[in-house]
């Protein structure tokens, strides 16, 4: 072959890798294994430059880990239930099961190209019966253990689409599809209990010194653990059999603030109120409309109704503050009311502006005596503050010190009790969809909520289903939907609520140990296989996703489809940046945007413009790439015009792996003809014939040095350090006058260096030069330490200040001969012109100067 011909070099590595299956996992006790991963993806379609930067670094740790002796576990699978497929079906008339599958195939055949060193044989999809059977199978382990439970909720109803809605599908008050008010409702749902892991989940944060700082925090602060105060405020009138409004609070030391008094429009009071109230009743059930989450409530405009109730203080009993109902109280936080202190919330201090209600200063800041005026005063909990009319002595205090008096104060009283809580609500996993995995029960008249026996699962999902109505097909579908009681044999219906599809994706690397199991897991392959060694995934599942996991790692411990050391899933978690591209924009005759695939676009220096038409096009600088922006790329143009060497090598090159990076027509270009460099370099180097030269030694140790630097890249996540090293290797190579053998063996190391970011070319290269076997299955370099050593130093040659020239030397070589050198040097011979230096000075290591 003449030229770097990766439309024929890259296929013949992939079939060659397949023949020997090369990257079959099996477990052997004889290596140390490592389990890579990165987060599967969701089927769209078609896959985008992203994916290909994702699997990519994963694809370079796997390959690194098995050349380092490693027995190796990389993976693929696909998130395959949820909302996209049941939109596309209703838009087209089609099912979600075809458009589904249909999509997978297509992903695999782009994804395959692409070279990735994959176990294809452990592939699976969450919408095959084999991987949610055993899904259901977990649900009922966890029932009988007291992980899931039913009760009552508040949820986001969507009154078109007629289902509940996660909270991140509520936009703006509105369903995400379509468009409608969402509403509070309240439902029976299926719960997981992870709020009894709380404090397990945040303190095994601190085990996790291999995850990036940030995600911890964000767990910690999701997870909110919080010390705070309960106590109750007595009610001056009784009403409903109550006497008494329960508070909860992680300010007590404001309680000479208060206000009024708040209640959740869920809370049990507020129903009671409204039953005989229909005033009320009309005012609460606005509030009710708009997310459940604590950001739409929070962005949501204060509404507020005086329930015409009275609540004394708990400290002085002629002090009595109304209460009211508040649509910013969450039922599912503390006990679902609060004491308003407008002084020191925010929140708090809105709701009383509007609704003309006092507000009461109970400290200020050591410099600023000012009271509050439109922004309330919230010092951190560490700043020293001066207390006004602080009931435990307190003068000049932190937040916190006062926090910690004011609960010690009222627990000496007997009026209130140091309470430690969390902002970490149970996981509602019902959904009322049809394209999800269906949960194993079935409620039976005569004996209740009854769960199916495993040896009828899967419980499969009828495909003849129609999506003309809105709402849950299962419920309008009879023969699935009523069946037999598996307890005493009557008819019964079965759940037609399906499974979050989080939970498709908190177990998924833990099926990928034994994919084919008739259990969830095969106990002995998960113990060999688990921890995932290397987790890769995008910044924006580290909350939900990884917290799901690392609870049903833990379920899964306690019922025995895990080990007790898995309980942390993810030893290592990397996240990556994203890949960026500009918008190219056009306006049509109603000045509305009309965006334009970049392969679309011509960009020259004068600017942009529509290749088929010449027509200007606004050019709207690197943003996430985006199906709806067309400023996507698709891998399979540039595998076509370039191969997918060039795709894995840019997108590794350009910028560190967990910052974004823009993908340029010009940097994938530039990134070809460098590969095309190394290819014909290798060429020439194979087909030269052998001869001496005489810079073996200085060839080789840059050999070792790049060894060395490569592999700290790839260890390090430092892949666009690693290839810079491989860039500066190259040149240094192509420059050399070593000798053909030193030549030889410096180019089969470089192959070895860039192969797990070009295989395909890496394996032609090794092959080329003499490689034994296939590259893939090759041992990895390892750096000469005493090659590493320095014997010589470079000395820079200033002349009257100015340097003009150096000198190579040995180290430890004496001052004296190091002036005879410098002085026969060129550059200062020609300088002196025969006559004799002023000076001569030479600082050992550094430097010397000549004065003339």
């Amino acid at each position: 072959m003449d030229r770097y011909d990766p439309g024929v070099i890259e296929p013949k590595w992939q079939k060659a890798w397949d023949t020997a299956g090369t990257f079959l996992a099996t477990r052997d006790e004889t290596k140390p294994k490592y389990y890579v991963l990165e987060m599967f993806p969701y089927p769209s379609g078609r896959i985008h430059i992203g994916h290909v930067r994702n699997y990519t670094m994963g694809d370079v740790i796997a390959r690194y880990k098995k050349a380092t002796g490693h027995n190796v576990l990389h993976p693929m699978g696909f998130d395959a239930f949820g909302m996209p497929a049941e939109n596309a079906a209703m838009a087209s008339g089609g099912h979600p099961k075809t458009w589904t599958y249909d999509n997978i195939a297509t992903m695999v055949e782009q994804m395959k190209p692409l070279g990735f060193g994959i176990d294809w044989s452990r592939m699976f999809a969450t919408c095959d019966p084999e991987y949610y059977g055993q899904q259901q199978a977990l649900f009922l382990d966890f029932l009988e253990k007291g992980l899931v439970y039913r009760k009552n909720a508040v949820v986001n109803w969507d009154p078109v689409d007629m289902t509940v809605l996660a909270n991140e599908q509520v936009e703006d008050g509105r369903g995400w599809r379509s468009g409608a008010l969402v509403e509070r409702r309240e439902l029976t749902q299926w719960f997981f209990k992870i709020s009894d892991f709380s404090g397990e989940l945040l303190d095994a944060l601190d085990t996790l010194d291999d995850w990036p700082a940030k995600v911890r925090l964000m767990q910690e602060n999701w997870i909110g653990r919080s010390r705070g105060l309960q106590f109750s405020w007595d009610l001056v009138d009784p009403a409903h059999g109550r006497d008494k409004v329960e508070v909860y609070t992680t300010r007590p030391d404001t309680l000479m603030g208060a206000s009024f008094i708040g209640l959740s429009p869920d809370h049990p009071l507020t129903r009671a109120l409204e039953a005989e109230n229909p005033d009320l009743a009309a005012k609460v059930a606005e509030m009710r409309k708009g997310g459940t989450t604590e950001e739409a409530i929070e962005k949501a405009d204060k509404l507020g109704v005086d329930t015409g109730l009275r609540a004394r203080h708990p400290l002085n009993p002629d002090w009595q503050v109304p209460v009211w109902v508040a649509n910013f109280i969450l039922m599912d936080y503390g006990t679902g009311a609060i004491f308003g202190v407008p002084a020191h919330d925010q929140r708090d201090l809105d709701f009383c502006r509007k609704y003309d209600l006092p507000v009461i200063d109970t400290f200020e800041a050591l410099d600023s005596p000012e009271p509050v005026t439109d922004t309330a005063f919230v010092p951190p909990k560490t700043e020293k503050v001066k207390w006004l009319n602080h009931f435990t002595g307190l003068d000049v205090a932190t937040g916190q010190e006062a926090i910690d008096a004011t609960i010690d104060y009222m627990e000496d009283k007997g009026l209130g009790t140091g309470v430690t809580k969390y902002r970490l609500r149970d996981w509602g996993l019902s959904r009322q969809r049809y394209w999800g995995c269906p949960i194993p029960v079935v409620h039976c008249d005569a004996c209740g909520v009854v769960p199916e026996k495993k040896e009828n699962l899967p419980i499969e999902l009828p495909e003849d289903v129609s999506f003309d109505i809105p709402g849950n097909p299962l419920d309008r579908h009879p023969t699935w939907r009523d069946c037999a009681c598996p307890a005493c044999g009557q008819t019964a219906r079965r759940e037609t609520d399906t499974m979050d599809t989080f939970v498709d994706s908190s177990w998924y690397f833990a099926r990928f140990t034994a994919p084919r199991a008739t259990t969830p897991t095969d106990l002995a392959e998960a113990e060999y296989w688990m921890n995932v060694d290397q987790y890769i995934g995008g910044i924006e599942h580290a909350i939900l996703h990884l917290l799901y996991s690392r609870f049903f790692a833990r379920a899964m411990h306690i019922c025995g489809h895990l080990p007790e050391t898995s309980k942390e899933p993810f030893d290592a978690l990397f996240t990556q940046g994203m890949v960026t591209h500009a918008i190219y924009v056009t306006r049509d005759e109603n000045d509305r945007p009309v965006y334009h695939f970049p392969e679309d676009v011509e960009v020259h220096e004068s600017g942009a413009r529509l290749g088929a038409t010449g027509e200007a096009v606004e050019v709207i600088p690197s943003a996430k790439m985006s199906k709806s922006k067309r400023n996507v790329v698709d891998p399979m143009t540039i595998i076509a015009d370039h191969g997918a060497d060039t795709a894995r090598w840019f997108v590794l090159s350009d910028s560190p792996p967990e910052r974004d990076v823009e993908w340029t027509a010009a940097g994938a270009e530039a990134a070809h003809k460098h590969l095309a460099r190394v290819w014909r370099l290798a060429s020439d180097i194979a087909k030269a014939e052998d001869a001496a030269g005489d810079a073996d030694e200085a060839l080789l140790r840059e050999m070792h040095k790049t060894i060395r630097d490569v592999t700290l890249g790839i260890e390090s996540f430092g892949f666009n350090a690693a290839i810079a090293r491989l860039y500066a290797f190259t040149a240094t190579l192509a420059k050399s006058t070593a000798g053909s053998g030193a030549r030889r063996k410096a180019a089969r190391t470089l192959a070895q260096l860039m192969s797990p970011m070009t295989p395909h070319l890496s394996e032609e290269i090794w092959t080329m030069l003499g490689g034994t076997g296939l590259l893939a299955d090759a041992p990895w370099p390892v750096a000469d330490e005493a090659m590493l050593v320095e014997n010589t130093v470079t000395l820079p040659i200033q002349i009257n200040g100015k340097r003009r020239s150096e000198i190579t030397v040995a180290k430890d070589m004496a001052k004296e001969e190091v002036e005879k050198i410098a002085l026969a040097d060129n550059a200062v011979v020609k300088a002196l012109d025969g006559g004799q230096p002023k000076k001569l000075i030479v600082v050992p290591g550094r430097i010397v100067n000549v004065v003339i």
